[in-house]
């Protein structure tokens, strides 16, 4: 699927996933690198899983086989809005409208952050396109990324991330920490505050994940904050990967581990040897951090 032939639809959908964000956002308790705001991986879509609101609590699901946005209370009421082509403004208002019947309060900021020209969700009729086939496989992409992404994240023992999904960047991402603070962020993404931006990067770090850029069909991406001297000419990549100087980060091509002999290994050697970029130049304390996600296997026996 290549990102210019459903640019449209992502960029709708773009925004549509910024609106829920915002819902979970609104509700979810303050957590670090702000990590309550995310979306997850689901086996029908995206979802917020449960958000906690009054006595109980609700949930938001992009369901990309049925093509239906499902909100669902604790008290067994739920509402649907359906995935079509629409305008940001109608899908922002059917969605609001739908909460406000399952009497969920919910003020948000309803403009949109980290995207260039920041139409308020209300008056949004710009955006307004959805080919279902298109966010299927989407989908689909991120199913094949969160698979391998979560194996990545249980050699790790230190502090790290789940595998989530940033509706600002639009991005699946893993992050592993070093346990060092790092300097502030200078910030600089479009509409969207620094000090968002200092409190995501308040740790040392290594990042990957994979967003619908950077390549044909979307690409994978690592990088280190701060980065350390030599993190840049990192040796042992697969194929196709390369670091970009542009975007101070590592990119594997999405069609390149698609079509890789064994899409799994490639994808893991990128990240493993981009992480180890950031861990060696960086000196982080591997022995304390990293384990062996089998070493109990023998206990199960």
């Amino acid at each position: 699927m290549r990102v210019a032939d459903w640019i449209d639809t992502r960029d709708t959908l773009h925004l549509w996933l910024q609106i829920v964000g915002k819902v979970r956002m609104a509700h979810a308790p303050m957590l670090n690198h702000w990590w309550q705001t995310t979306l997850y991986v689901s086996p029908r879509g995206l979802t917020t899983s449960a958000v906690p609101y009054a006595d109980g609590s609700f949930d938001i699901e992009f369901d990309f086989i049925e093509h239906l946005l499902r909100i669902r209370h604790s008290d067994g009421r739920q509402r649907t809005v359906a995935l079509e082509p629409k305008s940001v403004a109608e899908f922002y208002g059917q969605t609001m409208a739908a909460l406000d019947e399952l009497d969920i309060e919910t003020p948000i900021h309803a403009s949109p952050n980290e995207v260039q020209e920041a139409i308020p969700f209300a008056e949004d009729h710009v955006h307004a396109s959805y080919d279902r086939a298109a966010a299927h496989s989407f989908w689909r992409q991120l199913l094949q990324a969160d698979r391998v992404l979560e194996e990545f994240r249980s050699h790790f023992v230190g502090k790290v991330s789940p595998v989530h999904f940033f509706w600002g960047a639009m991005d699946l991402a893993c992050t592993r920490f070093s346990g060092r603070p790092a300097p502030p962020h200078p910030g600089g993404a479009p509409n969207c505050p620094d000090w968002v931006m200092v409190e995501g990067y308040s740790g040392e770090l290594s990042s990957a994940g994979f967003w619908p850029g950077g390549g044909e069909e979307g690409a994978f991406y690592a990088y280190a904050y701060p980065e350390p001297a030599g993190f840049a000419e990192q040796p042992g990549l697969p194929e196709g990967a390369f670091y970009s100087h542009e975007l101070s980060e590592y990119l594997l091509p999405y069609e390149v581990v698609a079509e890789a002999a064994d899409p799994d290994a490639t994808l893991t050697e990128f990240l493993q040897a981009t992480y180890e970029a950031a861990a060696v130049h960086g000196r982080w304390d591997r022995a304390a951090l990293e384990d062996d996600p089998s070493r109990l296997d023998h206990l199960k026996q």
